[in-house]
């Protein structure tokens, strides 16, 4: 009897370990079979999200202009004043009291007109009086003195120059004074004449250096006479210092900035964006003029260009 019941046990647990493995396997098949869903549905979905990342991807918008040959200047902002040529200031030959003036300012003189009288007279003592003379032609800019004033040789009676023709005086500092030269163009204009220009070029140029200022002294002429430039004016000038001819150029705002060299993107004929490393020469405010990296006639990226990378689709749009 107790055999009996000892095989009965054995039994039923050989049943029991034998349902726990059938359940086993099951969890073990569905868990293969979760897996293999994930396999093949995962990737699947996973492309769907590509596919809808891929307008993120699309050709970005941009401008492009040409590689042209073109002349390039290269120009300084500085400021002038308006002086009448050949300006002369008029002395006396003694000493002494201003008893008459014969001329006033923006009167005409010629050379040899006497345009004041001096007494050289001292207490006790009388003189006949001493003509100031005219050494030029022109028109009375200045006269300082007047009757009663005492005067010597070294007081500036008057100033006279010949307004026909003006100068313009400027300074130039020191870093620009190698480019320098006579013949070179500027333009000017006035606050007094608003909304237009004028042209001159640099007629003398002074041979040293104000060891104060640390400038050059430069005197241009006008190319054009204008009756309403008058001495004593105020200019703003942009001498031309550097002027090359034909030589390759691309608009200033094309050009990026990275870690110390200079960049463009070209579109090639596939509207891809090529990115090109240049060597730029002499620029101004609108255009650079550029030495290697890119040929005559290539379509540089002139806006929209600081969103690309090398080898990115592009349209192109005017």
């Amino acid at each position: 009897m107790l055999i009996g019941k000892t095989l009965y046990k054995f039994t039923g647990c050989q049943v029991n370990k034998k349902r726990i493995a059938v359940i086993i396997i099951i969890a073990l098949i569905a868990v293969f079979a979760v897996l293999i869903a994930i396999k093949l549905f995962v990737p699947q979905e996973t492309a769907g999200t590509d596919s809808q990342q891929r307008p993120r991807a699309a050709a970005t918008t941009v401008r492009v202009t040409p590689v042209t040959l073109s002349t390039i200047e290269k120009s300084i902002i500085i400021n002038g004043e308006i002086l009448a040529r050949n300006q002369v200031t008029i002395f006396p030959t003694v000493a002494g009291r201003l008893v008459q003036v014969h001329r006033g300012i923006g009167e005409r003189v010629n050379r040899g007109d006497v345009v004041a009288m001096i007494d050289p007279s001292r207490p006790g003592e009388v003189f006949r009086e001493s003509p100031v003379i005219s050494t030029v032609s022109g028109t009375v800019l200045s006269a300082p003195f007047h009757v009663g004033d005492t005067v010597t040789t070294q007081s500036g009676v008057y100033i006279v120059g010949d307004l026909s023709s003006l100068l313009v005086e400027t300074f130039i500092p020191e870093r620009f004074v190698a480019s320098v030269s006579q013949g070179m163009r500027a333009v000017l204009w006035f606050e007094a004449i608003p909304g237009e220009t004028f042209n001159a070029q640099v007629r003398e140029v002074s041979p040293v250096i104000d060891s104060v200022t640390r400038t050059l002294k430069v005197r241009l002429e006008f190319t054009n006479r204008d009756p309403r430039i008058r001495a004593g004016m105020f200019a703003t000038l942009s001498l031309v210092t550097n002027r090359k001819v034909n030589v390759p150029v691309i608009e200033r705002i094309s050009v990026i900035n990275t870690y110390g060299s200079w960049i463009v993107f070209v579109v090639d004929e596939n509207n891809i964006a090529r990115r090109r490393e240049v060597i730029l020469g002499i620029d101004n405010e609108d255009f650079l003029e550029v030495i290697s990296g890119v040929e005559l006639g290539e379509n540089v990226v002139s806006a929209g260009q600081n969103f690309l990378s090398d080898g990115d689709p592009v349209r192109v749009v005017e």
